[in-house]
């Protein structure tokens, strides 16, 4: 099977270990397990005593009733017998299309997006058209173009809500009009939802697995957790057909996801309140911050967040974002994600959910580049 590379991956498996500002980052500032324990008024000594005391087998292997309870408890309707776990949200994007979707299937996807959305189905050698999403339209799809995109054999409609890179969020009514697309003509509804529960207001962010049977929303620890390294993810739906083939397939290549993983991601999701409120804070105030920049500088426009974590930034200088960005990052260690990985020209994803120093950091050297162009 061949798959084109990955662009955003590789630009950060190059260059992420070097940055002096990271502002390429899409998870909310990191957590350590000593915050994790602050948060939750766990004892060190107790936690660890537990944790170290475990014979490390492979654990329960559709995960801990706590862990599979604690992400149900993030849907309306889901039940923790309607999660399977994953090895992150990638894991959970990819076992969802190599367990349902076929060679010369037909699947709609969004673009810009996570390029597994599009790529993956690509490589097994599905039909994949494209709806592009518009800085005109404020980077919500339009239906009208989906329903021509939609076919009465489609098999798949993939969408990314929050948004990434432009953190735009499609509301409950255009989710419940993108069902109806996906209701008439048989299709599955995939969402990468893996930063939904990061407004900047205090608005229900939909699911798609609440909304329709055969929604399938992909979630993980990662974004607004701040716990990307315990590579938790998983895949929520009603679907008893569809979970049917994740378990089938499951167990040719996951088996089970890290028990010592399991636990924290458990610990983490019965103090969901705690984290979400912390993470809420970062992100709305980083935001501010980023707003004001981009009205103090006429060169730089975007359409503002809604939630999430990441913005995508347009620039009005003749430079392609891969020279841009690599020139910014060699000559002030300031990290940004080039606009063309999401096929995107003249752009760059800036992530602002990082620490604020960081952000402010990275903000002031591509300011100070920038006046040189």
């Amino acid at each position: 099977m061949r798959i084109e590379p990955f662009a955003v991956e590789e630009w950060m498996n190059e260059y992420e270990e070097g940055a002096k500002f990271n502002t390429a980052e899409t998870c909310v500032d990191s957590i350590s397990i000593d915050d994790l324990l602050g948060l939750a008024g766990k004892s060190r000594e107790e936690f660890f005593s537990s944790l170290c005391s475990r014979r490390l087998t492979y654990g329960d292997i559709q995960g801990s009733n706590a862990l599979r309870s604690g992400i149900a408890s993030l849907y309306r309707t889901i039940g923790k017998e309607e999660v399977v776990t994953t090895h992150g949200a990638a894991g959970g994007n990819h076992h969802v299309f190599i367990s349902l979707v076929s060679p010369g299937d037909h699947v709609v996807s969004v673009m810009p997006t996570y390029q597994q959305l599009y790529s993956i189905p690509r490589s097994i050698t599905s039909d994949v058209d494209v709806l592009k999403l518009r800085k005109e339209n404020g980077y919500l799809p339009d239906l009208d173009e989906l329903k021509r995109l939609a076919l009465p054999d489609t098999r798949m409609i993939a969408i990314n809500n929050p948004n990434n890179p432009t953190g735009a969020v499609m509301d409950r009514d255009m989710l419940c009009r993108i069902i109806e697309i996906a209701d008439k003509c048989g299709a599955y509804l995939l969402c990468d939802e893996v930063y939904r529960h990061l407004g900047q207001d205090d608005e229900w962010c939909e699911s798609v697995a609440d909304l329709y049977d055969k929604g399938i929303s992909v979630g993980s620890m990662s974004k607004v957790f701040s716990l990307a390294g315990i590579r938790i993810g998983w895949i929520a739906t009603h679907d008893e057909d569809a979970r049917k083939q994740f378990l089938s397939h499951r167990d040719y290549d996951l088996i089970s996801c890290g028990m010592i993983d399991d636990v924290i991601a458990s610990l983490a999701l019965e103090n969901k309140e705690k984290i979400l409120e912390r993470n809420r804070g970062i992100i709305r105030s980083n935001l501010a911050i980023l707003d004001d920049w981009i009205h103090g500088n006429s060169h730089f426009s975007y359409v503002k967040p809604q939630a999430g974590t990441t913005a995508l930034i347009h620039y009005d200088f003749q430079v392609p974002s891969y020279k841009l960005c690599k020139d910014l990052y060699t000559e002030t260690g300031a990290f940004l994600t080039p606009g063309d990985c999401f096929e995107e020209p003249y752009s760059f994803r800036i992530g602002y959910a990082c620490n604020k120093d960081v952000l402010e950091g990275g903000l002031k050297a591509i300011s100070e580049y920038c006046s040189r162009l």
